[in-house]
């Protein structure tokens, strides 16, 4: 009999509704603080702590066992540590304003030629082999489509010829072109540098690289290895091509 049965007269809608909004307030407490496992806690531009963290709190430190044994890491206090006193002065006393380059930006690594301080290992396919490799090590890869841009002369944006391209970097697994090999001298110096595909133009005769002018080239970053690049040696030299679209020419 309704009123003297068990929950007779309790509101089961009433208890289910309150019961995802509980579970879903939990829901998003949980799924931002682990969202905070990076890049936290937060600084102000002058380095110091931010005053205004928001209203979550930074989450407790969690391991994690790296895969291909590259070790542990423990976050947030465990992660890269950002670039620290970087050349740049902030342009006005309002908080938020954009930094100027006290120096040379595309040296420095700043505005568009920043870099992120990514792992120093190479990126690694699901089998745990190196990704990216120089195609002069890949006896099964040749070029089957487009234009061979090997032992073409390479054009930089203010139409000098600083060099030939000599090797291509194969990302293994996906079967693309990532990066040329630039020497830069035509008689053969040795003297390589990577230059990203996405930066690149083949043309029938030439390669065109719009975003350097021939002062430029020798300071683009190196790879330690001939025979594979690590992460963060992809973002560095990324940096200075990206830097180098604004940088590049002392016009702009």
């Amino acid at each position: 009999m309704v009123g003297t049965t068990f929950l007779g007269n309790f509101d089961l809608a009433s208890l289910a509704i309150w019961g995802f909004w509980i579970f879903f307030a939990g829901l998003v407490y949980y799924l931002q603080t682990e969202n905070m496992r990076e890049g936290y806690p937060l600084i102000d531009d002058d380095g110091t702590p931010s005053s205004g963290p928001g209203i979550f709190p930074t989450p407790a430190d969690k391991t994690f066992a790296l895969r291909d044994g590259r070790g542990e890491l423990t976050v947030p206090s465990g992660q890269n540590p950002e670039r620290t006193d970087l050349p740049l002065a902030q342009s006005s006393v309002s908080a938020g304003s954009p930094m100027v380059p006290t120096g040379d930006p595309m040296v420095d690594g700043v505005g568009p030629a920043s870099w992120a301080a990514r792992s120093d290992h190479p990126e690694l396919d699901a089998h745990g082999h190196v990704k990216i490799k120089p195609m002069t090590s890949l006896a099964d890869f040749k070029v089957s489509a487009g234009r061979d841009p090997r032992c073409l002369p390479v054009m930089g944006g203010d139409g000098e010829v600083i060099g030939r391209i000599v090797d291509m970097w194969i990302d293994v697994p996906e079967q693309m072109v990532r990066y040329l090999t630039v020497d830069l001298n035509p008689e053969g110096s040795g003297q390589h540098r990577l230059i990203p595909m996405n930066m690149v133009r083949i043309k029938p005769d030439h390669v065109m690289v719009q975003a350097l002018h021939a002062h430029s080239w020798t300071g683009i970053p190196q790879a330690k290895s001939a025979e594979q690049i690590t992460l963060l040696e992809e973002e560095k030299v990324m940096a200075w091509f990206g830097g180098g679209a604004m940088y590049a020419n002392p016009e702009q």
